[in-house]
């Protein structure tokens, strides 16, 4: 959001789109926006409380036909569900949530036609042609991904990160998403039959994530959030835009069912 309005700042046009349901963005949403003045759309793949996942292929292809960039925020779904770049130029995610890497290490995708016309905003000895390390007097980027490294990388993250991409490897992306929506399935009608209101409980499979938040009208969520720190189970309190307060719980395939059954035991 900050991102948009400095664009705005630039005298970008920037507009937010106008949804029914909190962090439901369905494709029509996104195509209702769009004119022929438009350049870029900007989406998170999966959004950060409700867990609602867009439909990928389907924006990205009809962007793609009117030569419109797409540019996605993939932090929620890489590690946890399969996440195709076919109609994506752009795509970044951090490496410490799903992909269970190290803070400090990511992942960049430009797409390859793209890379001429993609400048990074940073130069440094790494990503700026100089032969023999010597300053040369016209600016001249290196091809392929190491141009959007500037400097000496992380290496002590990128080692992290290549073995928490080897593990999701190993296992199968495609195997932890369907571990993630079997504990979804799990979940989503015990809160239900507890009283809980579950964010996009009713989701198709292509829009549901692994992300469940839930809450209910009067009951003291930060109280509830405590009660789960003081037991060991790590949860987080989320805030909408219209100050509700939400749980929010988001299992990996290495949560066991007795975790789960803990958190609706304290519930």
């Amino acid at each position: 959001m900050q991102k948009h309005f400095a664009l705005a700042a630039r005298g970008v046009e920037v507009r937010l789109l106008n949804i029914k349901t909190l962090g439901a963005i369905r494709t029509i949403d996104v195509t209702g926006q769009i004119d022929e003045n438009t350049r870029l759309v900007a989406l998170a793949c999966c959004h950060f409380i409700s867990g609602f996942r867009i439909e990928i292929d389907a924006i990205g292809k009809f962007l793609r036909e009117r030569g419109i960039l797409f540019c996605l925020d993939a932090i929620q779904t890489l590690g946890a569900f399969p996440t195709t770049v076919e109609h994506v130029d752009f795509l970044a995610a951090d490496a410490h949530k799903w992909l269970l890497g190290p803070c400090g290490a990511g992942i960049f995708y430009v797409r390859r036609e793209l890379q001429e016309k993609l400048n990074p905003p940073i130069y440094g000895w790494h990503n700026v042609r100089n032969p023999n390390f010597a300053a040369q007097e016209e600016i001249v980027f290196r091809s392929g991904a190491v141009k959007y490294e500037a400097g000496t990388q992380n290496l002590v993250g990128l080692v992290g990160l290549i073995a928490a991409l080897e593990l999701a490897l190993e296992i199968g992306v495609e195997n932890i998403a369907v571990e993630l929506f079997r504990k979804r399935s799990m979940l989503v009608p015990a809160l239900q039959a507890k009283g809980f209101s579950v964010l996009n409980a009713d989701a198709k499979p292509e829009n549901a994530g692994s992300i469940i938040s839930f809450y209910q009208a009067g009951k003291d969520l930060a109280a509830l959030n405590q009660k789960f720190t003081g037991a060991g189970i790590v949860a987080s309190l989320r805030t909408g835009r219209k100050g509700q307060n939400y749980i929010r719980l988001s299992p990996h395939f290495y949560n066991t069912d007795a975790e789960l059954h803990r958190v609706l035991e304290l519930l």
